[in-house]
C-alpha cells in the first residue's frame, strides 16, 4: 500500500514538475520587437514574429533573435543642386538638408534572413553608421539630380507657396515639411505610381535610390522625415520675402491707419455738420425769439406810451380842472372878500358919519382928545417937515398970516383926525410900520368945523 502511494506521487511530482520543465525546454517566448529565428539540423529555418512562442529542441535547433523595432537615422546632407543658367552653364547652388530616415526589417522572410546574417551581424555602431553612410550617399545623389526650385517645392515646402498674407509671418522657406514615403513592398506600379505623386521628388529620389542598397541589408525604407532644407539662395528668398512681407504689412497697416483716419475725420465732420446745424438752428431761434421780444417790448412800448398819454391827459384834465375850480374858487373868494370889505366899508363909513352927525362937534373932538397921544407926535412930525408960505393979504377984514397959518394947521389936523378915525388902524399905525393906509378905504369928507 505504501508502496503504491509512493508510485502515485511520484508520478504527480513527475506531471507538475519535470513534464513543465521538458516542455519549457521545448518552447521558447518570443517577446514583442523582436524576432526569433529557429533552424533545424536538417538545414530548415523557422521565424517567430513576437509576441509568441518559438519551439526549439536542445541539441537539435539553433536560436537568433534579432529586433523588429524601426531604427531612426538623422541624416545631415550637404551637397549642390543640378541647377543651369539660361546658357545652359552648370550654376549649382550649395544646400543643406536635415532629414530624418526611420527603417526597419522586412516582413519577408527572406528579409528577416538577409537582415540577420548582414546587418544584425554587425555591432550597434557598425549598424548606425552603415546606415547613415548609405542614406547619406543616397540623399547627396537626390540633390544633384534636383535644382534649387524643386528642393523647395510645394511638395517639400508646402507653406513656402502659400501667398504671404499682410501682417502675417514670413513663410520658412528654409524648412521643409516633415515628407513620409511609404514602404511599396507589396504594391502595384499604379500603387506605387500613385504613392510617388504624392511624395516629395527629394524622398522619392532618396527612397528609389537607398531600396536596393536596404533590401541588400535586409532592410525596408519606411518613412523619411526633411526638418530643414537651408542653401543661402533661399536665405535671401527668406529675407526678400520677409522684407515684401513687412513692406506689406506696412503698406497695410498704413492704409488701415489712413482709412482709419478717413473714417474718424469723416466722422468728425459729421459731427461738425451736425454741430453747425445745431449753431444755426440756434442762431435762427435766437433771432426769432430777439424779434418776438423786440416786438413784444415794441408793444409794451406803445401800451405804456398810450398809458402815459392817457394818464398825462387825464391827468392834464384833471389838473386843468382842479386850476379851474382853484380860479372859479378864488375869484369868487376874491368877489366875497370884495363885497364884504366894501360892505364893511361903507357900513363903517355910514356910522362914523351917523356917529358925527350924532355927536356932532362933542363926539369929534371927544375922539381927537383919545387920539392926540397917537397923533400929535405924527402932526409934529408932519409941521416940522412941512414947507408952508402964508401970504395974507392987506385988507382990514383979511386975517394976519400967523392966523392963517394957524386955520391952516387946524384944518389939517382935522383932516388927519378924520381919516383915522374911519380906518382901522389909522394913518398913525400905517406910518409907524411904515405902510400906507388901504387905498379901496374911502377917506371921510371932513365937515368945517363950527
Amino acid at each position: 500500500m505504501s508502496t503504491t502511494m509512493i508510485v502515485v506521487a511520484g508520478g504527480l511530482v513527475f506531471i507538475a514538475v519535470v513534464v513543465p520543465a521538458i516542455v519549457a525546454s521545448f518552447l521558447r517566448n518570443v517577446e514583442a520587437g523582436t524576432i526569433r529565428m529557429v533552424s533545424w539540423l536538417q538545414g530548415g529555418t523557422v521565424i517567430y514574429r513576437g509576441p509568441g512562442k518559438s519551439k526549439e529542441i536542445p541539441l537539435l535547433t539553433t536560436g537568433t533573435t534579432i529586433s523588429s523595432k524601426v531604427i531612426n537615422v538623422d541624416l545631415d546632407i550637404t551637397d549642390q543642386t543640378a541647377d543651369i543658367d539660361d546658357t545652359g552653364t552648370p550654376r549649382p547652388i550649395k544646400v543643406r538638408v536635415l532629414a530624418s530616415a526611420i527603417v526597419s526589417v522586412g516582413d519577408s522572410d527572406v528579409l528577416i534572413r538577409t537582415a540577420a546574417n548582414r546587418f544584425f551581424s554587425k555591432s550597434d555602431g557598425d549598424q548606425l553608421s552603415t546606415l547613415t553612410d548609405l542614406l547619406s550617399s543616397s540623399g547627396r545623389r537626390a540633390i544633384n539630380l534636383l535644382t534649387h526650385d524643386q528642393l523647395f517645392s510645394a511638395k517639400a515646402t508646402p507653406s513656402a507657396s502659400r501667398s504671404l498674407l499682410p501682417g502675417s509671418n514670413p513663410a520658412p522657406v528654409i524648412v521643409a515639411a516633415p515628407v513620409k514615403v511609404h514602404d511599396t513592398t507589396g504594391m502595384t506600379a499604379a500603387e506605387v505610381a500613385v504613392m510617388e505623386d504624392d511624395d516629395d521628388p527629394l524622398a522619392v529620389i532618396i527612397r528609389k535610390a537607398c531600396s536596393r542598397e536596404l533590401t541588400d541589408l535586409g532592410l525596408i525604407f519606411n518613412s523619411l522625415n526633411i526638418k530643414i532644407v537651408q542653401s543661402e539662395v533661399a536665405e535671401a528668398r527668406r529675407r526678400q520675402s520677409a522684407a515684401e512681407a513687412q513692406a506689406n504689412s506696412e503698406i497695410v497697416a498704413a492704409n488701415q491707419a489712413r482709412r482709419s483716419k478717413e473714417a474718424q475725420l469723416d466722422a468728425e465732420r459729421a459731427i461738425s455738420d451736425k454741430q453747425r446745424e445745431l449753431e444755426q438752428t440756434k442762431a435762427s431761434n435766437a433771432a426769432l425769439i430777439a424779434q418776438a421780444e423786440a416786438k413784444r417790448q415794441e408793444a409794451q412800448g406803445l401800451q405804456r406810451v398810450a398809458e402815459l398819454d392817457a394818464t398825462q391827459i387825464a391827468q392834464a384834465k384833471a389838473d386843468a380842472a382842479k386850476v379851474r375850480l382853484a380860479a372859479e374858487a378864488s375869484a369868487d373868494a376874491d368877489a366875497i372878500r370884495i363885497r364884504r370889505i366894501a360892505d364893511a366899508t361903507a357900513e363903517s363909513i355910514q356910522k362914523v358919519n351917523q356917529a358925527i352927525e350924532a355927536g356932532g362937534e362933542s363926539y369929534f373932538r371927544y375922539r381927537q382928545i383919545e387920539m392926540l397921544p397917537q397923533i400929535a407926535p405924527v402932526i409934529a412930525d408932519a409941521l416940522s417937515n412941512a414947507r408952508m408960505v402964508t401970504i395974507s393979504g392987506g385988507g382990514a377984514g383979511s386975517p394976519g398970516a400967523a392966523e392963517s397959518t394957524t386955520n391952516n394947521i387946524v384944518s389939517v389936523i382935522q383932516t388927519v383926525l378924520a381919516a383915522q378915525m374911519v380906518t382901522r388902524g389909522g394913518i398913525l399905525d400905517n406910518a409907524a410900520t411904515g405902510q400906507s393906509a388901504p387905498a379901496d378905504v374911502p377917506a371921510p369928507v371932513p365937515q368945517k368945523a363950527k
